[in-house]
């Protein structure tokens, strides 16, 4: 299914700056890397949207690159990013950060 447009919620972008964050330690240029791959995941959503598996009641994609998921829902022909998660935390952290969410 192909949407029109994509949108990031706030508490998407702030699990976003929370990644880069984290790969700022990683040494000079990851964090930029990490934020453009994953920016670059969530644009890919205007033609894949709707193909991926549900999980915690939305949408999820995983990034191809780093271990993160992007939980989205589809409006009509727009698609809701709620979150950007780390797939290595604890399954139940993943589901009390999705609770209320979308």
């Amino acid at each position: 299914m192909k949407v029109k447009a994509v949108i990031v919620s706030e508490e998407a972008d702030k699990d976003l700056e929370t990644g880069k964050s984290f790969y700022e330690r990683g040494g000079k240029g990851v964090s930029e890397y990490f934020a453009n791959t994953l920016v670059g995941d969530i644009e890919s959503l205007k033609i894949y949207a709707g193909i991926h598996l549900k999980k915690h009641g939305h949408y999820r994609m995983l990034s191809k690159t780093f271990p993160y998921a992007i939980y989205y829902n589809i409006l009509g022909d727009v698609a809701q990013v709620l979150a950007i998660m780390p797939v290595r935390r604890d399954p139940a952290w993943i589901s009390e950060q999705m609770k209320g969410r979308g």
